[in-house]
């Protein structure tokens, strides 16, 4: 089994966990020129279309009331290193896609173990380092990593062995 854990609008969440005052605004990590882009964009900025990779102008076109603020790589840094040491505690392997991703396989290869994996770790996140983290359970890396997308933020989707064709048929081929 494999759980892919993908970290929730990083960026943004690590500014907003720094700073209270920044919870609930619509928030964009950017530079701040105009030819800057959205690094990431919180939750309640994306109602209004604000993505990553956006250039910043449109975004502010799109929310006039969006918050930015600079990167802090120190921090995004700091908060990955805290969170793949979670990830590491119990597993067999960590594999890194960025600061805010990765795939973890278990030393048990069984779907119970790999979904009390799963939420043990969302938890403890939660917990020691102030981040929410959505994660997805399935028997292979693709499966998973888009299971872990189904429920954003904050979720865990478990797409159990055998099950994956009837999990996939619906969804767009996007």
């Amino acid at each position: 089994m494999i759980v892919h854990f993908d970290l929730d609008a990083f960026y943004a969440a690590v500014a907003q966990r720094d700073d209270p005052s920044l919870r609930g605004k619509p928030l964009a990590v950017s530079g701040s020129s105009r030819r800057a882009v959205v690094l990431t964009a919180s939750y309640e900025a994306r109602p209004f279309g604000v993505r990553s990779a956006m250039p910043l102008y449109h975004a502010l076109d799109l929310c006039p009331g969006l918050v930015v603020v600079p990167p802090n790589f120190a921090a995004y840094r700091d908060s990955s290193e805290r969170v793949f040491a979670v990830f590491a505690d119990g597993a067999r392997a960590v594999e890194g896609l960025s600061l805010d991703e990765a795939f973890v396989a278990l030393e048990q290869d069984d779907l119970d173990s790999a979904v009390a994996f799963a939420q043990r770790v969302r938890r403890r996140v939660l917990e020691e380092i102030g981040l929410t983290v959505s994660a997805g359970v399935a028997s292979g890396k693709m499966i998973a990593k888009i299971a872990s997308d189904a429920n954003k933020p904050d979720g865990l989707t478990i797409v159990p062995p055998g099950t994956e064709a009837a999990y996939l048929a619906p969804l767009p081929i996007g």
